[in-house]
């Protein structure tokens, strides 16, 4: 399994240790983030992690800014990408068991790192349960993918 991991420059001590924790259990990490505690914007992080996983470069990313939500609105901007930002383990856990999600995020500034080391393992050792799940996943690209085209419409 390879995993692309991201974060902001307010992140940078967490995802080194959540990069380590994942290498120690044997999962290929490839790093989209800064190492820099410079202000780092991060939509970079969120599109370039977004963009591994859509493409097939990654099976999953995980994603770390002050909060874990501005990182994740970026990510999922990504067509096939699903985000989302957990600070326990149990909502980390189904959202893979119910919504099939494919990016965590998580904020530095909302959790230390053993809680973020659950949260991940909660959501690593999950499985998507498909379904009536797959039907309401199904649901949620259509209404992307209208989205884009009401927009595109809208331009015309």
């Amino acid at each position: 399994m390879q995993v692309a991991i991201g974060n902001d420059h307010v992140a940078v001590e967490l995802k080194r240790i959540i990069k380590e924790y994942l290498e120690e259990k044997g999962i290929k990490v490839a790093d989209f983030g800064t190492n820099s505690p410079e202000r780092f914007d991060y939509p970079l992080s969120g599109y370039r992690v977004g963009k591994a996983v859509a493409l097939g470069e990654a099976d999953l990313g995980i994603l770390i800014c002050g909060t874990g939500v501005g990182i994740s609105l970026a990510a999922n901007k990504v067509r096939g990408i699903r985000a989302v930002v957990c600070s326990e383990p149990y909502t980390a856990r189904l959202s893979r068991q119910h919504n099939n999600t494919n990016i965590l995020a998580f904020g530095a500034r909302v959790v230390g790192s053993e809680l973020a080391k659950m949260i991940v393992d909660a959501w690593l050792d999950a499985e998507f349960e498909g379904g009536r799940h797959q039907k309401r996943i199904d649901m949620i690209a259509e209404i992307a993918d209208t989205q884009r085209l009401a927009v595109a419409e809208d331009d015309e």
